[in-house]
């Protein structure tokens, strides 16, 4: 378990839940096709991603600037960072609005107190050691999956709203699929997983004199672990859906405003103990804070990367701060700007939801450089994209776009 892994359990972040449960709430089954939509696109997108870094043993940014105009360089690398802030800054306040649903401590002193615990594990924890507890976390996941088969599901109607889209013509419809997708499909897995591949590459020592030097038999394995990651994403994704649908929709609730309202999805996992109301809101909570400390540090540190590998800084998580002061400087920064976001009293689930939509129409040009640059054989050699990911990568790219246009008319339109 690599890289993948990792990334494809950030994918269901605080924003992916509080995104996924909104849908399931709102229109009931019906996105639940995008669950098994996304799995090939996202797939395809973040294998790409990776055999990018793993091939040149550089990251996305690198590449970029390597090949292409710097105004194009910072355009792209501009939008990972804008994308990247606004989600630690959401992600952030998810967190303490779940600690707040244990023990009545001030939302300011919470967000604060969170924000000096990630940046200190961020920049005082090796990457060897991070990347173990990151993997840990992944499971705090398995509540969804788990109360899928609690509640009893109307089968068939499930397998029909999996297999068969539906289609609304709509702002509020097209707003949240743009979202659905932008939390899914995302600019920080992007250029996260291009950069931990180059990681795991030095950790092997199998970068010499500035060239990778990867096999088949890696090339395999990097495959391998990004299926994993991408499986076990869409599969929580699927079931966040499912529950909220289930649970929260069918019962009349059809706006989560707020951290308890999605923590009220879970409580047929404690329906047998007593105080289930609280039971279920402590497996919410303790969910969102694993996933936080899960995904906030892949957000500055993608964006740490993409932003050092474009000033041409000493990048890596495997450094220590004092040989690497611009990559955590911009971490800390990063992280710092998405804390001042919560001090403008932005509520936590809409600000949770907005990020993902931003997430899904900045993605769209990013995927037009990623299909490019995956499949150019002088970039990548032999292992340039075939003709089944280089598909299914510019199918992403057109998907994507194609749910931005949609909703930005309908918005016009006031549909």
């Amino acid at each position: 378990m690599g890289p993948g892994v990792i990334t494809g359990a950030a994918d269901d972040d605080p924003s992916g839940i509080a995104t996924y449960t909104q849908t399931g709430a709102q229109f009931g089954y019906g996105q639940l096709w995008t669950a098994l939509l996304m799995l090939p696109l996202m797939s395809a997108v973040q294998e790409a991603c990776a055999r990018i870094g793993a091939v040149t043993g550089q990251g996305i940014a690198t590449v970029i600037k390597r090949h292409y105009s710097r105004k194009i360089l910072f355009i792209l690398v501009g939008l990972v960072v804008v994308a990247n802030t606004i989600n630690i800054g959401a992600d952030i306040g998810a967190v303490a609005a779940a600690i707040q649903l244990l023990v009545p401590v001030n939302f300011s002193l919470l967000v604060l107190m969170f924000t000096a615990i990630i940046l200190f594990l961020e920049i005082f924890l090796s990457y060897k050691v991070y990347a173990r507890i990151l993997k840990w976390l992944c499971l705090s996941l398995l509540a969804y999956p788990v109360t899928v088969f609690m509640v009893h599901q109307p089968w068939g109607t499930l397998l029909k709203a999996t297999l068969w889209p539906n289609l609304e013509f709509n702002f509020a419809f097209l707003f949240i699929i743009t979202g659905v997708l932008g939390t899914t499909i995302s600019p920080y897995m992007f250029f996260w997983q291009a950069s931990e591949e180059v990681e795991e590459e030095r950790e092997r020592h199998l970068i010499k004199h500035g060239q990778a030097k990867v096999t088949k038999k890696f090339i395999s394995n990097l495959r391998l672990d990004n299926f994993t990651g991408m499986l076990f994403s869409e599969i929580a994704t699927w079931s966040i859906i499912v529950v909220a649908a289930t649970v929260l929709h069918a019962n009349g609730i059809t706006d989560v405003q707020t951290t308890a309202d999605a923590a009220r999805a879970l409580e047929p996992l404690v329906q047998t103990f007593p105080n289930a109301g609280y039971l279920a809101k402590v497996i919410f909570a303790v969910g969102v804070i694993g996933l936080g400390l899960l995904a906030i540090p892949v957000l500055s540190g993608s964006a740490s990367y993409a932003l050092s590998e474009a000033l041409n800084w000493r990048d890596g998580l495997n450094l220590k701060f004092k040989k690497a002061h611009g990559f955590y400087g911009i971490i800390t920064l990063a992280t710092l700007v998405g804390l001042s976001i919560n001090f403008i009293g932005l509520d936590p689930i809409k600000a949770l939801v907005f990020t993902a939509v931003f997430n899904g129409v900045a993605a769209v040009p990013l995927l037009f450089f990623i299909a490019k640059i995956a499949g150019n054989k002088k970039i990548m050699g032999k292992y340039k994209s075939g003709l089944l990911s280089r598909s299914l990568v510019w199918l992403t790219c057109a998907v994507m776009g194609a749910a931005a246009m949609a909703m930005f008319f309908a918005l016009a339109g006031g549909r």
